[in-house]
């Protein structure tokens, strides 16, 4: 339960990887935030800041990041000029992180592409393309030791989540993962009839820095409005059939999947990164 101690403002920028696509997932997060805020009374400051179009990055006077999802290749863009600013900003947040005279630490969240990005930049796994498209609402395993991470505080295991990506994280380095006192959280659900390799859905990668590879953010609403649009239905059948079309629709009005998810993994974030900040606040 968080108790207030002060009418400070709590900061959070909201890094969009989106490149001007049309998307659900910025307003997912800005409905999150919005209805975080109104239930705790807090009074919150949210800044916008568009990476990919206009190179934008926050500096370090915020106190919790969301860095959200995206179209294209993690691999691809690290020569792009935005890519480099974007890791540039990680190292600054590292580098506060690590400083013991700074007791107000910098909490992240990073969403799906921006995930890919994180693994990337911290050599947590292999990057690399999707045989094909993953899009939909699929189950997620949790770890042990998942099953004791604050974030997910209130899910079951597996508990379900969207996700939508043409990248995926696999053979994640536990040996590095480790060293920089990082844990593997949960997976995508084992699939015995094909040979391939299950993709890592979520990893703390220190006590501040976090990200899964499907969307926390994800709502029935946006999601339905995906799957009434042809090329998405299309896909879905294509990929996995008509009977997880279905599935999946089903699963948008049960009020104990995406919906219980979207309500409880960003909202247990900011709790913890508020929890941390108020506690030095005099």
């Amino acid at each position: 339960m968080i108790t207030h101690k002060t009418n400070r403002v709590f900061r959070v920028a909201v890094l969009d990887l989106y490149q001007g696509a049309t998307n659900q997932g910025m307003r997912g997060i800005q409905t999150i935030l919005k209805k975080w805020s109104e239930e705790k009374n807090i009074n919150i400051q949210v800044d916008y800041f568009e990476v990919r179009l206009k190179k934008e990055i926050p500096d370090l006077s915020y106190q919790a990041y969301i860095s959200s999802g995206g179209p294209g290749s993690p691999l691809e863009s690290r020569y792009e000029d935005w890519d480099i600013a974007w890791c540039k900003w990680l190292d600054a947040i590292q580098r506060w992180n690590s400083d013991p005279s700074q007791l107000n630490k910098k909490f992240v969240f990073f969403i799906c592409y921006s995930f890919q990005l994180a693994c990337r930049y911290l050599n947590t796994g292999l990057v690399c393309k999707r045989r094909s498209t993953s899009f939909g609402v699929f189950p997620i395993h949790l770890q042990e030791v998942g099953k004791k991470e604050i974030i997910f505080e209130g899910l079951e295991d597996p508990f379900y989540a969207v996700d939508s990506r043409d990248y995926q994280i696999v053979q994640p380095r536990m040996d590095q993962l480790k060293e920089i006192g990082g844990q593997l959280l949960c997976i995508e659900k084992e699939r015995p009839h094909v040979p391939y390799e299950r993709a890592v859905m979520g990893l703390r990668f220190n006590p501040y820095l976090i990200g899964t590879q499907f969307h926390p953010e994800a709502d029935p609403e946006g999601m339905t409005h995906y799957l009434n649009q042809e090329e998405k239905r299309r896909m879905v059948i294509e990929n996995h059939g008509e009977e997880k079309l279905r599935n999946m629709l089903t699963h948008l009005q049960d009020p104990d999947k995406i919906k219980w998810t979207q309500a409880r993994i960003l909202p247990n974030f900011l709790n913890q990164a508020y929890a941390s900040l108020a506690a030095n606040w005099n």
